[in-house]
Order: C-alpha cells, then structure tokens, then sequence
C-alpha cells in the first residue's frame, strides 16, 4: 500500500520540538479528519530546528538591552519579538556553521524515515516561515555544492536529495513530491538573493536549476503539473504572494506547476480601515502564528492530498 508522507518543517519563533510537534499534529488531525479515508495511510515526518539560533539571539537582545538609548527606541517588544526572531534566523541560517547544523537535523528527522520510500509513495511538504526557505535551500541551492564546504555537509546534503524523485545523479528513484503547501512564506523576498554571490558563474542562492529538473521529471512522470498551496493571513508581515512570482523564478518550467495564492482570513469590519496603516503589525505575530489551526489550510491541504495518485 502506497504511504503519504507529510513532512512538517517549521519557522520563527519555535525554540521547543514539543511545542513544534503539537502544532503540526493539530493541522495533521483536522487533516486526516477531513480526508476521512481508513485506506489512506499517512506517515508525519516533524523537522524541528528552532533551537539552534536561540542562544544566539538571546546574547543579541542582552546586548542590545544595554544600550543607554535603548528605552527610547519605539516598539521595542516589536523589534525583539518579531524582527529579530526573522532576520536573526535568516542570518545565522545562512551562515555556514548554522546552515550546516540544520542540515544535520534535516537528515536525522527526515532522512531515514524517506530512504525506505518508493516511486509508488507520496511526499506532501508543509512549511512555515522561514522553513519554507531552508527546507527549499537544502534541496536546491547551489551553495551546497561548494567543494570549499566540508566533504560530510555536502555528503549528508546530497543524501537528503537521493531520497526525492527527479534530482541527480538518480532522478528516476526516490519520493516524487506530490502537494507543496507554504504558510506565511516569505519565499519571494528570498528569491532577490539570486542575484548575490557565485560559484562558477552560477547564483549560490538560485533555487532555478535543480527545482525546474524535479518539476520536469516529475512531470514526466505523474503527467500532470505538482500543485503548491501558498497560504498567508493578509496581517501576517512575513507573508507573500507566489503567483506571480514562481514565474519569475522558473520561467517555462511554470507549466509543471500549479501555484495558488489562498488568503486564510478576511478580518473584520473594525480592522478592514486600518489594514494598509501600520497598526495592525502589532498583531503581526498572531497572524504569522495562526496557520496551524486554520480550518482553511486543513481544508485545501486534505483536498489535495485526497485528489494525489
């Protein structure tokens, strides 16, 4: 029998795995409850990485507490809960020390789990935040292929791209990707990093070349285009908009995918004349944090996953 597999990879604000995990499984079960099929069988796979910037960005905000002047700086719970906790995450990210770390979580969370799929199983990935980012530049960007990188980060790198269906050296082996679904995704910011830094020529950022050879492979295979939910709350400050920019990303290798932008809360009455005002950031945390139990992202996720063959 064919296994759906649903790996959850989340993003800011998420230093317990505990607390990680309870929220997946909230999603997971207004999931499986609204598939409502006994013959389904779906495996969760739960990326946890939030603990590894945490110390870092602690030390950040003690230093930054200290300052003279800091109590005449505006919105400071602001600043320390919610643009730190982004840009702090983004940044050590993408430096080599931490980027390498998450990696080694990637690998032991998921890797195994994935090595005894097969061409007749299904990959559904769920990401949050900022792990929409990491979990597509783990398996896209060119920086991992560095030969100045450690010969063991590249190594465990590529083994978690073996497992995926349609990536060299062996794109007709491995778990084809059947559903992406990103919440709150701040995935289009970081495609101007493209335009940064190059190994031989090439992006070291630029998620293009690998993904278009995945959706054509995959597309190949499965004759049909892989379907990719993007999920945001319109006061979520972190959240953006694909639709129009995966074409900008992908050029003609759009037509393998069927991207949809889908708005997971309309507000109210009281809000609505101040939503292009800078108020409502304020609330930006609960909105960036809302996704996990939305009735709406349950509903379009199990849709998908039923319609997956």
């Amino acid at each position: 029998m064919s296994t759906d597999y649903v790996l959850f990879v989340h993003g800011v604000k998420t230093p317990s795995r505990d607390a990680f995990q309870k929220l997946a499984t909230t999603l997971l079960n207004r999931i499986q409850g609204s598939i409502n099929d006994q013959s389904r069988v779906i495996k969760p796979i739960f990326c946890f990485w939030g603990d590894l910037n945490w110390e870092a960005q602690k030390e950040l905000k003690r230093g930054m507490e200290t300052s003279s002047k800091w109590k005449d700086y505006w919105f400071r719970d602001f600043r320390t809960e919610q643009i730190l906790e982004f840009v702090g995450d983004a940044a050590l990210y993408l430096s080599r020390h931490v980027g390498a770390q998450v990696v080694e979580r990637l690998k032991d969370d998921a890797l195994n789990t994935l090595k005894g799929s097969t061409t007749s199983d299904r990959l559904h990935l769920i990401t949050h935040s900022w792990g929409t980012v990491i979990l597509f530049d783990v398996l896209f960007a060119a920086r991992w292929d560095d030969p100045n990188l450690e010969g063991e980060i590249r190594d465990t790198v590529q083994a978690i791209r073996n497992v995926l269906f349609g990536l060299e050296p062996n794109p007709q082996t491995g778990v084809p990707l059947a559903s992406i679904h990103s919440m709150g995704s701040p995935l289009a910011l970081f495609s101007l990093l493209n335009i940064n830094g190059n190994i031989n020529g090439v992006s070291t950022h630029d998620l293009t070349p690998k993904l278009g050879r995945l959706l054509e492979n995959l597309h190949d295979f499965k004759k049909k285009p892989l379907h990719w939910c993007n999920f945001a709350h319109p006061g979520d400050p972190i959240a953006y908009p694909l639709e129009g920019v995966i074409p900008m990303m992908l050029g003609n290798n759009t037509r393998y995918l069927k991207t949809q932008d889908v708005i997971t809360d309309r507000g109210n009455i009281f809000n609505l004349p101040f939503s292009q005002q800078l108020t409502p950031l304020l609330w930006g945390g609960e909105a960036h944090g809302s996704y996990w139990d939305n009735p709406i992202v349950a509903k379009n996720v199990s849709e998908v996953i039923r319609s997956a063959i």
